[in-house]
């Protein structure tokens, strides 16, 4: 909780040094391990804690943990004893060995069998599940199966093997298969057999329950839930109308896992908010009752505890544990983002606001007053696209947010269609509708605050990255309330965007585009800016070097902010301050031409 809190302006050096990311929390014996990504030096760390020392990080700076698998990684570690075994861009490597043990330019999905480590190979020619031996240093990796579509989960069982796999046509989140076939360690697989998953339903997460059983998570029923196998027959576990898993964007997720008395504990996604349950072994559910209203996908259970990313709108991401050994909970915080300048700093709080969109639906955004502004605010309006579309937008602080509010702007997060965590027939409604059914709601939301007096005509903004970037753009493609609008690693032409974007994510390009089509130099209405990395592989530089030599053509208010080096994630980068500034003069530029008439 924040006492005697003061209104200042948040530096932008101090909004990206507390934007640290952690992911891929474990639990191995009595230590926690987690990814620590830190804007201020641009890489991953892996940090492990112990309770007689605390946090120590295990790789030096330089040595980036990441995975490239399936363009968005996930699963770059694992720890076998003593042994810590990470993933880089050249390969798999034993800490504090020099030289990849494992040469390979796309691995993934890490995890420890019997003697040997399991994990997912990419190619251009397709994936493959590996196993690399424990004992023999640069052992040449045994395949165990491979298929010309996509790969995850290998997860070693009581002599099974179970695994998810989806085709090349397809997402994860759309079609995914899970299998098992008979294996042994240090063999082959036999006898493959599909237990769940198909055209109409993705089937992602599985995991071997201590008792033997295979849980998986399925949206069968237009929800993701979780589901077990006993070896005979499939029965769900606790039936809810709420998304038991996070989509499917990177491999290693455990949205689930289990407590040493049989319970089960599980994040639960409804919204924008996240909540920590606990499944009994009739399948009742309760909620443990928490301050954290987001809780990212890697829960990591010990006996009577279990470990989580959790974050609210007044906390910063932080790692916690969270004791289940009494009549109430009691959270034990391992690390947290924030620093003393930020300490006392008074925030913006949410407010979560229905607004009616087109045929009758309604969307949710989550509205940030300007920090200390009273109920009656007026002020000028940011509107957010979250960079999805299979993305959502969450209830927990954000600093770069943080950034504008503490500069009198409303920033406004909008859960446009397709957003996860409102059901399957929600995040698919975007398929062919892309920049025309979100922008529809990004503008109805805007046109709401504007009518509610909240916002200020000539002032209201919008602003995307990835996904939501292309959203921004296609929103001042055409008459609307927006003044200006920023792009941050932009999508320009979703029909070209399929032929360059990394192999996972093809399909996902295909079935999205037959909205408005590419942007159009010609249809820009409104001053843009276009923040873009040099470095960027899932939305390349080309296609917004193009646009902006157009828009120059015309003479159309532009501006294009390269930052060399950057890759996709901008907000995590070390150029991230100077992308704020710029986005922060852009829409002062705009404000003062309103002005001054």
């Amino acid at each position: 909780m924040r006492l005697e809190s003061k209104a200042v302006a948040v530096p932008s050096r101090e909004a990206v040094r507390a934007s640290v990311g952690y992911d891929q929390l474990r639990a191995v014996g009595d230590a926690l391990y987690w990814l620590e990504s830190r804007p201020s030096s641009g890489g991953v760390t892996l940090v492990r804690w112990h309770q007689s020392v605390g946090s120590v990080d295990l790789t030096r700076p330089g040595f980036d943990v990441a995975s490239g698998v399936h363009a968005y990684g996930g699963g770059a570690y694992a720890v076998a004893d003593d042994q810590v075994w990470c993933i880089t861009g050249d390969g798999l490597h034993l800490v504090d060995k020099g030289e990849a043990v494992v040469s390979a330019a796309a691995l993934g999905d890490l995890v420890v069998g019997d003697g040997e480590l399991l994990c997912v190979r990419e190619s251009a020619d397709g994936d493959a599940i590996v196993a690399v031996s424990l004992g023999q240093a640069k052992s040449e990796p045994r395949v165990l199966t491979q298929a010309p579509g996509f790969l995850s989960a290998p997860r070693p069982g009581p002599g099974l093997l179970a695994w998810s796999s989806w085709g090349e046509h397809d997402m994860p989140w759309d079609a995914c298969e899970l299998w098992v076939a008979s294996y042994e360690p240090g063999g082959l697989i036999s006898d493959p057999v599909k237990l769940a998953g198909g055209p109409d339903e993705s089937v992602v997460e599985p995991r071997w329950g201590p008792e033997g059983a295979l849980y998986f998570v399925s949206d069968r029923s237009g929800w993701w839930n979780l589901y077990r196998w006993d070896g005979r027959c499939i029965e769900p576990v606790a039936p809810m109308a709420g998304e038991c898993a996070a989509e499917p964007w990177e491999l290693g997720y455990t949205s689930y896992d289990f407590l040493g008395d049989g319970r089960i504990v599980m994040a639960v996604q409804q919204g924008p908010r996240h909540a920590l349950v606990v499944v009994g072994s009739a399948g009742n559910v309760q909620e443990v009752p928490l301050r954290y209203t987001s809780i990212k996908p890697y829960l990591a259970a010990r006996e009577r505890s279990v470990a989580l990313v959790g974050s609210s709108p007044t906390v910063a991401p932080q790692i916690a544990v969270v004791h289940l050994d009494g009549a109430e909970p009691r959270v034990q915080v391992l690390a947290r983002a924030e620093h003393a300048e930020l300490d006392g700093v008074a925030v913006s709080v949410p407010i979560e606001l229905w607004v009616p969109v087109q045929d009758g639906r309604e969307v949710l955004a989550l509205v940030y007053p300007p920090t200390g502004a009273g109920s009656d605010w007026r002020a000028p309006v940011i509107v957010r696209a979250h960079p999805g579309p299979t993305a959502s937008s969450l209830l927990r602080l954000d600093w770069q947010a943080q950034f504008f509010t503490s500069r009198g702007f409303a920033v406004v997060d909008v859960d446009y269609t397709g957003s996860t965590g409102y059901g399957r027939a929600f995040r698919e409604a975007l398929y062919g509708r892309w920049g025309v059914a979100d922008v529809a709601d990004c503008r109805a939301v805007a046109e709401h605050l504007l009518g509610e007096g909240h916002a200020i005509g000539g002032q209201v903004f919008v602003r995307g990255a990835s996904a939501g970037g292309y959203t921004a753009l296609q929103a001042v493609a055409q008459d609307g309330p927006f003044a200006a609008a920023t792009a941050v690693s932009a999508i320009v032409d979703p029909d070209r965007w399929t032929a360059t974007v990394p192999r996972f994510q093809r399909a996902h390009a295909a079935r999205l585009r037959g909205g408005a089509g590419p942007v159009r130099a010609a249809d820009i209405r409104q001053p843009v800016l276009m923040i873009h990395g040099s470095a960027d592989d899932v939305a390349t530089i080309d296609d917004v070097r193009e646009l902006t030599a157009e828009l120059a053509q015309r003479g159309a208010p532009h501006e294009l902010l390269l930052l060399d080096g950057v890759g996709h994630y901008v907000a995590s980068s070390t150029r991230a301050a100077a992308a704020l500034e710029a986005e922060l003069a852009h829409y002062r530029t705009a404000i003062t031409a309103v002005v001054a008439g």
